[in-house]
């Protein structure tokens, strides 16, 4: 089973703590500036990781929401759940940036992990 109905305790995600600017919500999602790097991103309510057609609705939402930020080819989805590996996640970064120009984090140098 890659998902759990139940939240988890301990994860920010499930607790859903309205920290930063909320941009979007339903019953399945919602969209809020990331606490640490201030870009867009969109949660899957559900705790662990969906299967393909729901992750392409949840992007869907998302890209809405980036496209109003910050235009329509201005951005790139990043799905890699770093901090919180089981529980879906995926920021939209702003085009060739990792942190928003809100962060405090803007400008500062960053680099992917390789991959090994």
């Amino acid at each position: 089973m890659r998902w759990s109905g139940e939240p988890r305790d301990g994860c920010q995600l499930c607790s859903a703590e309205r920290m930063t600017d909320w941009h979007f919500e339903d019953e399945a999602c919602w969209v809020a500036d990331c606490v640490v790097c201030a870009t867009p991103m969109i949660v899957w309510r559900t705790h662990g990781l969906p299967d393909e057609d729901v992750e392409r609705d949840l992007l869907a939402r998302l890209e809405k929401v980036a496209e109003a930020r910050y235009g329509r080819e201005g951005f790139w989805i990043d799905p890699e759940r770093r901090r919180i590996p089981d529980h879906w996640h995926a920021h939209a970064r702003p085009a060739g940036g990792f942190f928003d120009p809100a962060s405090p984090l803007y400008g500062a140098s960053w680099r992917p992990r390789s991959s090994r």
